[in-house]
């Protein structure tokens, strides 16, 4: 609605501006600053809310007692055996020999010419041990290959699989190779073929030999018989001895022959440090190492969490004496002075009972800026000799990290002081009677007078135009009257 005064000649349009704009102001102002203010709240209040949020998981880390439970478990020769500890072994070393690991079995069947060629039907039982799997080999299914692939198919679950080794001179032919994945003495394979089988399909029956020596050595190859079936290796038990004694396991992972412990055998020692009774030793203690750190990243978490708060909470003079002094986000807040006096609180308090009471016994204490400080020394000599006291200072619903965290989650939780803080500053700003809704109200007003205003201009200026229009004809009359002569000015 440009108008610009076409009667009066005044600039009615910038006048209007002018007049709207010195009763939008002020109060324009002052939503702009109760908008800021607000935001910048909300947001100090959310890096108060994450800085806390940080902490107490260093709080719910320390009160794990499974922490405490964990066991740290070496190896003086790991390519010898290695070793794991769970919470139920005992500390302590153990001397561990390894005369020889598990094996699984392995025999190659008898040659046949080629591998594509019919051997002929009927069924194959193949014996792992106790467990059996019968092999149907029907017609146009019955070369090398076509068995192989079936007990492939069959022998997943199992732990049966086979494979073709075909000697290139020819001499050796084509060999049905069979292995195992069930280690131990006992498991050894063997091959039976139904009665009624056709063609040279019964050439494929194998019986492991009885007797075979100590070392468990293959079979030697023939060479007057370069195609018969012979042992690759023979499935046998790990024998090895802890401290003397003498043990035996179908596996190379032994896991009960030490409480708590899991030996895993990976080679067999020499003949040489077998008979010098060179010995693997073995060393069970518990994880003071991650206690150690739990405990440090405590003590971080903390001190981060304080720099937050003194950042959120500061006060900064600028150049001036006259000049006001930037005040932080949350100076004066009630709720961080309530959250760091209960926490002071709670860390200077005594618990009760004997063993550790105070953080400042296991050498963590308060340093003058109010960061928390570690002397190692006090803490490691606390951890070695007080352990089990260490363990129920932390943990437990009397602990002093489960204090800390009653301390901290009414603030971080759903529905909590915090959250119920930034929810009333979020309706501050949009909610019912907020700065959104006072700006709709205020644009409103304004619009109004704004028209209003438009409407007062313009009809003065049509007054001043009739009057100037009223002026022009009367002097135009005057003018035209006899006798009256205008005097020069």
């Amino acid at each position: 609605m440009a108008i610009t005064g076409i009667g009066s000649g005044m600039d009615i349009n910038g006048m209007v501006k002018a007049l709207v704009s010195a009763e939008s102001a002020p109060k324009t102002a002052q939503l702009d600053r109760l908008e800021k203010t607000t935001t910048t709240k909300v947001s100090a209040l959310g890096q108060f809310r994450s800085a806390l949020s940080t902490f107490q998981k260093a709080l719910e880390k320390l009160n794990d007692p499974a922490l405490f439970e964990k066991r740290s478990a070496t190896s003086s020769a790991a390519d010898t055996v290695s070793i794991t500890a769970d919470s139920k072994a005992v500390a302590g070393n153990y001397n561990v020999q390894v005369f020889n690991l598990a094996q699984t079995s392995k025999v190659a069947l008898a040659g046949f010419d080629n591998a594509t060629d019919p051997v002929g039907t009927g069924t194959l039982t193949i014996n792992v041990g106790d467990e059996a799997l019968d092999i149907d080999v029907p017609e146009g299914g019955n070369s090398l290959a076509d068995i192989r692939d079936a007990i492939n198919a069959a022998g997943k679950e199992t732990g049966l699989s086979a494979t073709i080794v075909t000697d290139p001179s020819g001499e050796g032919g084509s060999r049905l190779v069979l292995s195992s994945s069930k280690s131990g003495t006992g498991n050894d394979i063997s091959v039976a073929v139904s009665a009624g089988a056709t063609g040279e399909l019964g050439n494929l029956a194998f019986a492991p030999p009885s007797g075979v020596d100590a070392d468990f050595a293959p079979t030697p190859v023939d060479a007057n018989a370069p195609r018969a079936a012979r042992v690759i290796g023979y499935s046998q038990n790990a024998n090895f001895a802890v401290d003397g004694i003498s043990l035996s396991s179908a596996s190379n992972t032994v896991e009960d022959a030490i409480a708590g412990v899991t030996l895993t055998l990976k080679s067999a020692q020499s003949a040489e440090d077998l008979s010098n009774a060179e010995t693997v030793n073995l060393a069970v203690t518990e994880d003071k190492g991650g206690v150690r750190k739990s405990i440090n990243d405590f003590v971080d978490a903390y001190n981060k969490m304080l720099d937050s708060v003194n950042s959120l909470t500061s006060v900064t003079p600028v150049g001036g004496d006259d000049s006001e002094p930037l005040a932080a986000a949350l100076v004066g807040d009630a709720s961080v002075r309530s959250f760091m006096s209960a926490m002071r609180s709670e860390m200077s308090t005594v618990a009760s009972g004997d063993g550790i009471r105070i953080l400042s016994e296991l050498g963590i204490s308060t340093q003058r800026d109010g960061k928390l400080a570690v002397d190692n020394t006090k803490m490691n000599k606390a951890l070695d000799n007080n352990f089990e006291q260490v363990n129920a200072f932390f943990t437990g619903d009397k602990g002093i990290m489960a204090r800390l965290e009653n301390k901290v989650k009414p603030y971080t939780e759903t529905g909590g002081v915090l959250d119920s803080r930034t929810k009333a500053l979020q309706n501050t700003l949009s909610g019912r009677g907020g700065v959104d809704e006072q700006r709709e109200k205020l644009t409103e007003r304004l619009t109004k007078l704004e028209a209003r205003l438009f409407a007062q201009f313009n009809a003065m200026d049509t007054l001043v135009s009739q009057m100037s229009s009223t002026s022009t004809f009367l002097t135009a009359q005057l003018d035209s009257l006899p006798g009256f002569v205008q005097k020069d000015k």
